[in-house]
C-alpha cells in the first residue's frame, strides 16, 4: 500500500505547473503572462508579451522585501478568472507568487517550472528586448 504523506498546507502538491514547451502554447493561444522578477531582470530580456509585476521589491543579503502591493497589481492587469502564466527566473520566486495568486482567487494562474531560462532553451528564443 502506498503512502501518500501530504499536508494540506503544503502548497507545492497543489500548485498549477506547466513545463516550457507548454507555456508556449499557451502564450500562441492567448494566455497572458506576468514575469514576476525585478525590473532590472526583466529589461534584460522576457517572454512576448509578458508584463512585470515584481514579486519583491528589493533582495539584499539582510533578507527579501515582498511587493506589498503585488496581488493588487496582478489585478489590474488580469482578472481573476483568466488564464495566464506566472514566470521568474528559475521558477522559485514564480512558485510563491502562484501560490499567493490561487490563495487570492485566481484560479487559472500557472507556474512555470524551470523560469524564463527553460522557456528561452526550449525553444532556442532570444530574449525580447525593450528599446
Amino acid at each position: 500500500m502506498a503512502s501518500a504523506a501530504t499536508s494540506s498546507s503544503d502548497k507545492e502538491q497543489v500548485l498549477p505547473t506547466i513545463d516550457a514547451d507548454q507555456a508556449h502554447a499557451l502564450l500562441s493561444s492567448g494566455h497572458g503572462y506576468i514575469d514576476v522578477r525585478m525590473q532590472e531582470d526583466f529589461d534584460k530580456g522576457h517572454a512576448p508579451g509578458a508584463r512585470n509585476v515584481p514579486y519583491y521589491l528589493s533582495v539584499t543579503p539582510q533578507g527579501k522585501e515582498k511587493n506589498p502591493r503585488f496581488i493588487e497589481e496582478v489585478a489590474a492587469l488580469f482578472g481573476k478568472d483568466d488564464g495566464f502564466i506566472v514566470g521568474c527566473n528559475t521558477g522559485n520566486r514564480s512558485r510563491f507568487a502562484t501560490a499567493d495568486l490561487l490563495h487570492a482567487g485566481f484560479k487559472n494562474a500557472r507556474n512555470l517550472q524551470g523560469g524564463y531560462r527553460s522557456f528561452l532553451q526550449s525553444a532556442n528564443q532570444q530574449p525580447a528586448q525593450q528599446q
